[in-house]
Formats: C-alpha cells, sequence, structure tokens
C-alpha cells in the first residue's frame, strides 16, 4: 500500500497549481506576500556612491518586512544570461534573480525572448507621482515598457557655458550654428563614437528632423538620405568653425572639461545634469559656470527595474521599485551630496510635504532644478545612431 499511496500522493502533488503570481493591481495582497522575502536585486556594483544608496534602499525595504541582497554586476548582460539560462534549462520558478537594473538593448532582449513578469509597473502606488507625458518612462530606447520595467532615475543631456564670457548661449542648434560661426573655434564635441559625441548628433539630428516618428524605428525602415540630410547641411557648415577647424577632436567627456578649463572653448555638455557643478566643485571650472538646455528639450533616458518571469520573490520585487519611486527615495538620489541622478518623477505635481524634500537640496551653482530641465526627448532606435556613427566618421572622422 505504501507504494500506491506514495503514488497517489505524487498524483497529487502534480494535480496542484503552481503558485499563482502576485496581482500587482492588489496592492495589500502584494505587500502581504512581501513579508519575509528576500529580493536578490542585480545591478551595476562600479560605484561606492551607487551601492551606498542601494544599501540604504536595503534599510527601507527592512521596514516593510524584506530583506534587499545587492548582487553586484560588472555588466547587465551578465543577469540575462542567468535568466535565459534557467529558461533553457526549464526552471519556470525559484529564479536566482528578483530584480535587475536594466535599460535599452538588454530589455529589450528579456522583452524579446519572454524573459520578463509583468506587466506590473503602472501598479505600483507611487507611479501616480511620475509625469504621465514624459514618454522616457514608458519607452526604453523606443521600446514599449508595457509595464514590464520600473523607472527609477533619468540622465539628460545638459550643456554648461562660462557666464562671465557668454551670458546668453545659444539654446536651439540653428542659433549655437550662427554663434559658432561668430566664434569659430569655441566649441566642439567629443569623437564619435564616443557616447557624448553620438549625443550631440542624435541630439541634433532631433532638432532638424523632418520626421520624427521615422526615429522611432529601425534605421533601415527609414528614407535614411531625406531625415538625415538636414543634420549633415548642419554639420557642414558647423565643423570648419570648430575648434582645431575641426581636424582634430577631444576623445570623451573630461577631455571636453578640460578644453573650457583651458580657455580653448566656451561652451560644454554632459549627460549628467551635475557635471558642471562637480567640475566647479573639483576646481577645474571657474565658478561663473552655469548650465542650460535647448529650449525644445534635450535627450534623455531611464533607468528601470525589471523582475524576471521566473523570480522567486516577485511581491517583494514590487515593495523595492516602489519604494524606489518614493518621494524621500527620489529626492535622496537627486542630492547631489549623495549621488545626484535625476528624478524621474513630476516634481511641480508633488504635495508641499514631497516638494520640500527636492527644495531642502543643496544643488550645486551650476546644477539645474528637475523642473529647469525642460522637456526630456526620447532617444531614437539603437540602430540610428550605429549609422549615425559610420556615416559622421566616413564624412568628418579624423585620428587624433
Amino acid at each position: 500500500m505504501k507504494p500506491m499511496l506514495a503514488a497517489a500522493a505524487l498524483a497529487a502533488a502534480l494535480a496542484m497549481p503552481a503558485l499563482a503570481d502576485p496581482d500587482p493591481a492588489d496592492w495589500d495582497a502584494v505587500t502581504a506576500e512581501a513579508q519575509g522575502q528576500t529580493v536578490y536585486w542585480n545591478a551595476w556594483g562600479g560605484s561606492d556612491v551607487i551601492n551606498d544608496f542601494i544599501t540604504w534602499i536595503g534599510e527601507q525595504a527592512a521596514e516593510q518586512g524584506v530583506t534587499l541582497e545587492h548582487v553586484k554586476l560588472t555588466d547587465t548582460a551578465e543577469a540575462v544570461s542567468r535568466v535565459l539560462a534557467e529558461k533553457t534549462a526549464g526552471k519556470d520558478e525559484g529564479g536566482a534573480i528578483d530584480l535587475i537594473w536594466i535599460n535599452g538593448e538588454n530589455f529589450a532582449s528579456m522583452k524579446e525572448q519572454d524573459l520578463l513578469f509583468g506587466p506590473w509597473a503602472e501598479a505600483l502606488p507611487n507611479r501616480a507621482l511620475t509625469d504621465p507625458q514624459n514618454s522616457a518612462l514608458s519607452a526604453d530606447f523606443t521600446v514599449p515598457t508595457d509595464g514590464m520595467e520600473s523607472p527609477w532615475g533619468m540622465a539628460q543631456l545638459v550643456f554648461f557655458h562660462d557666464s562671465a564670457r557668454l551670458p546668453e548661449p545659444p539654446r536651439t542648434m540653428p542659433t549655437l550654428l550662427a554663434w559658432a560661426q561668430a566664434n569659430p573655434g569655441r566649441f566642439t564635441f567629443p569623437q564619435p563614437p564616443d557616447f557624448l559625441g553620438a549625443t550631440f548628433l542624435k541630439q541634433a539630428l532631433i532638432e532638424f528632423s523632418p520626421d520624427m516618428m521615422a526615429l522611432e524605428g529601425p534605421v533601415e525602415d527609414a528614407d535614411y538620405e531625406a531625415t538625415t540630410a538636414p543634420l549633415w547641411a548642419f554639420m557642414d557648415e558647423l565643423t570648419p568653425n570648430l575648434w582645431r577647424q575641426g581636424r582634430a577632436y577631444p576623445q570623451n567627456g573630461a577631455r571636453l572639461v578640460q578644453l573650457m578649463a583651458d580657455n580653448e572653448i566656451d561652451i560644454g555638455f554632459d549627460f549628467n545634469p551635475n557635471a558642471a557643478s562637480n567640475a566647479i566643485a573639483n576646481g577645474q571650472l571657474p565658478d561663473s559656470v552655469r548650465s542650460h538646455v535647448h529650449d525644445g528639450g534635450t535627450l534623455g533616458n531611464a533607468s528601470f527595474v525589471a523582475i524576471p518571469y521566473n523570480a522567486n520573490a516577485k511581491a517583494g520585487a514590487m515593495v523595492v521599485a516602489d519604494i524606489l519611486l518614493s518621494p524621500e527615495a527620489q529626492a535622496r538620489m537627486a542630492d547631489p551630496e549623495v549621488w545626484g541622478l535625476g528624478t524621474v518623477l513630476d516634481v511641480a505635481a508633488l504635495e508641499p510635504e514631497q516638494l520640500l524634500l527636492f527644495d531642502r537640496i543643496e544643488f550645486g551653482p551650476a546644477t539645474l532644478k528637475p523642473e529647469e530641465l525642460g522637456e526630456t526627448l526620447p532617444e531614437p532606435h539603437p540602430s540610428w545612431m550605429v549609422k549615425l556613427e559610420e556615416d559622421w566618421t566616413a564624412r568628418y572622422g579624423v585620428a587624433q
């Protein structure tokens, strides 16, 4: 009888449904299920500043009954490969990863391969505090997030200038061109394919583009010649007016700042809104330097967190994601003394007591407040950057 009883027990176990995923819309149930869970957050671990912030998030999670373990990565692709390997092996429950810091091509890859849990992100209570008009939060490098990842930090292109020499900087690409022609040699950008140099090309492409919709899809699906013709016309006129007549370029953002420090150029730019203030603080730039953005907005992209389809602690992961969106966490993250990453919240729409958290932040003298950053422009499809870099190199590329 014992073998028969064992067989019956096994059959009954197999007949039982698998544990259901938590319903993101029932937040009380989510927080109840999260109690006692340990969330393994796979996130880049190469910065002590960021690691300390994640430790603080863990302290907040502990107050809600969730233990947070930071699994430090050198490359997000490591986590993507781990989840894919588990799926290939048939491990559809109890995965090793509960939360991933992700964006761009890694998100696109996981979404395409059905490696993500969701939708869940738009059901988080604190998601209501974000700006619904910020397209960078609903599309990740043009790939719709579809509620499968939650934003938690923003990077945005910001220009900076020495107000003592340039009280009114150009705030559009056409006016930048006119200024460069009147002040030859006083502007440049890092040589593509450097990230900042490629970002400058994308910003110019967007400002001049006759067909913004074309930038949302793969470059091979667009009329590339027609879409980029205004960009190359702009570059043809700008290049001979650049530093060293466009015959040489700085190789990175640090060198761009150094050129400004050496009084060789008047305008710099960075993807970190705190870059100019940091350069002032370390003595590289004078305290008369100030930041500005272009009138129509500047490129930006968000950092997200995603939950693998087979995560062991989905409820706990959602709790952590919601903590990341809290005004307390966002204000702490935005503080240059802590990290200085841009907030994803709609600061102007916050309640007075929430807004006070941001008002208390002592931003550097050249750091724009969140409400001063203007519109965030979405990134084009990744294939555009590759093609732009290739064409720029063919047209203007030089060896320094």
